[in-house]
């Protein structure tokens, strides 16, 4: 079992337990923090849906996000990450929202980051965000490593709320 789904499991079980629900918002992890939610037995107990918002129309459509209404913020940082968290959350209504949102390579983004930068961000009884930077360049595994920070935050997160 990978450690993804290893932790997928946990984060699932504690998700199960406390009868809590998530949605995600991912970016450059291109699906894989909600594959591994799903790919414990029981998801459909907890995980509520998600999307890859890669770009500003998926944004729209999905999250409903307006950027006019948040001057000055841009993609791939913590406050982008927490606000999409937010959105997601909202728009499914759930217990958490999940976000990840960075440039996974093998060149940086249009905002200066450099391949392997992500932020990560988890909305609920429990804020929280962090940046990720890998200082790699390998796309593939920059992608496996972003979600599994977005994983690790989510299950910090659920522990600070006392599960």
């Amino acid at each position: 079992m990978s450690r993804l789904n290893e932790l997928a499991g946990k984060v699932g079980g504690l998700l199960k337990d406390r009868r809590e629900t998530v949605a995600v918002s991912e970016s450059s992890s291109g699906g894989l923090v909600s594959a591994a939610l799903l790919s414990v037995p029981g998801a459909s107990a907890y995980f509520m849906g998600g999307a890859v918002i890669y770009t500003g129309p998926a944004r729209d459509a999905f999250l409903a996000v307006d950027l006019e209404a948040h001057p000055g913020m841009r993609s791939a940082s913590e406050p982008y990450a927490l606000l999409c968290a937010s959105a997601a959350r909202e728009r499914l209504n759930t217990t958490w929202g999940l976000s990840e949102t960075g440039a996974a390579g093998p060149a940086g983004n249009r905002y200066g980051d450099d391949a392997g930068h992500t932020c990560v961000a988890v909305s609920g009884p429990v804020e929280l965000s962090e940046t990720l930077e890998t200082g790699m360049a390998d796309r593939a595994e920059n992608m496996e490593l972003f979600a599994l920070r977005a994983l690790e935050l989510l299950e910090k997160a659920l522990r600070q709320a006392g599960g």
